[in-house]
């Protein structure tokens, strides 16, 4: 049986259920996993799922400092096997720009590396092309066990990323694999291009399909995602405020937990949306499956945030469009791709209240329209986003580089 490490910064998130979903669908394929996180989860809600899932899961300790002698056995566990090559690995983590930060992924390599001999692990797999991609670098260096990366979005977008550093992690890995095309074009830069392989989030297209429940009234406008500043969700309120002064009754929860909680509860008050627009907190997956099949529309009014953060393909669209809710995004990154402006969906510019409405506005009141968009963003899904074919993508990747 192929067996594969999964190194995470944090398992389970509750924000990250495409990083479960892959995992339950690679363990139905026939691989065996041993989780790694980085840290301990601290959403305090986790989704049902998470107990389905039988691999192994280690948490590193807090830091070597608080855990001397964990990391100290495990380091000289490693040094004893090849000292030469730890002597390599050191010396290109003390030559790095940012020698504390790559001390710390360092010596967190050092601590799982043992782990994966005795394990039998012979290649790891990080999710996001930040600290998890640091540590398989390490790991990579002090042991020779190939890796594998999965790029997302702020792990390769934000302002102040060291593309000096992101060239090394995606250079050395095996295979780099990447949520749209956008992204893909944009790595090209970073690493082989004829390594680098797109593949959708996949969704479980059985569980996410329409039931014929009835559309909520008065209707019902959903946005999913966390409350910080690249999810557009202000614009989405604002938006809001211009539907009501056109007359129209509707109602908008927003599903999420994040930093700008505060501030758009503040906005809801000031636009005087209250009983309208609703912040609903973070839902588990049953829940929010419930919402997604009561809502007439869905919004996801994405933007490239002030510190050049910016969703790759919020997998919150294909969920949507999978379950026959109308969607309007914007047109950010790799979104149109997925949402065909006035065939799968609409598209908007980014930063547009005014025109988030227009398009709000339209699949409310042109049903339509909006069944005919729905009825071919289904067809779209279908096609590209199937969980266990784009899974399975995912695992002949990993059995040829464990046969390697």
């Amino acid at each position: 049986m192929t067996s594969v490490g999964y190194l995470l910064k944090m398992y389970p998130r509750f924000s990250e259920t495409f990083v479960l979903a892959e995992l339950l669908e690679l363990e139905r394929q026939g691989l065996r996993l041993h989780v790694f996180s980085l840290k301990k989860p601290d959403d305090g809600v986790f989704h049902a799922d998470v107990a389905k899932l039988r691999a192994r899961v280690t948490y590193l300790p807090d830091s070597a400092v608080l855990a001397p002698r964990a990391y100290a056995a495990a380091h000289q566990e490693i040094f004893a096997a090849d000292p030469q090559r730890y002597g390599r690995a050191l010396a290109a983590a003390l030559r790095s720009p940012r020698p504390r930060l790559a001390l710390k992924h360092f010596l967190r390599a050092g601590y799982i590396a043992p782990l994966l001999r005795r394990h039998g692990i012979t290649h790891v797999h990080a999710h996001f092309a930040s600290g998890p991609s640091a540590v398989a670098l390490h790991m990579h260096r002090l042991t020779g066990i190939s890796y594998s990366v999965t790029a997302h979005a702020k792990d390769i977008y934000i302002d102040g990323i060291d593309h000096t550093a992101l060239r090394a992690k995606l250079g050395a890995a095996r295979f780099v694999v990447t949520v749209s095309d956008y992204n893909r074009r944009h790595l090209a830069a970073f690493a082989d291009p004829e390594r680098i392989v797109r593949i959708y989030n996949g969704l479980d297209l059985d569980r996410f399909a329409p039931n014929g429940a009835s559309a909520a009234e008065p209707p019902l406008v959903l946005a999913v995602g966390r409350l910080i500043e690249k999810k557009g969700l202000a614009d989405l309120v604002r938006a809001c405020a211009l539907l009501r002064a056109r007359g129209l009754v509707f109602r908008c929860s927003i599903v999420g937990k994040g930093t700008l909680e505060r501030e758009l509860r503040a906005l809801v008050r000031e636009l005087r949306l209250d009983g309208i627009v609703e912040l609903a907190g973070p839902q588990p997956r049953d829940r929010l499956l419930e919402l997604y099949r009561r809502a007439s529309v869905f919004a996801a009014p994405c933007v490239v945030g002030s510190d050049g953060n910016r969703d790759g393909l919020p997998t919150v669209l294909p969920e949507a469009m999978a379950l026959g809710v109308p969607v309007v995004s914007t047109d950010v990154t790799g979104i149109p791709e997925l949402v065909e402006h006035g065939r799968t969906g609409i598209v908007v510019p980014q930063h547009d209240p005014s025109a988030l409405a227009d398009a709000v506005a339209r699949l409310l009141e042109d049903r339509t329209t909006a069944s005919a968009f729905a009825a071919a963003a289904r067809a779209r899904v279908e096609r590209d986003f199937d969980l266990h074919e784009n899974v399975a993508q995912l695992r002949a990747l990993f059995e040829e580089a464990v046969r390697a």
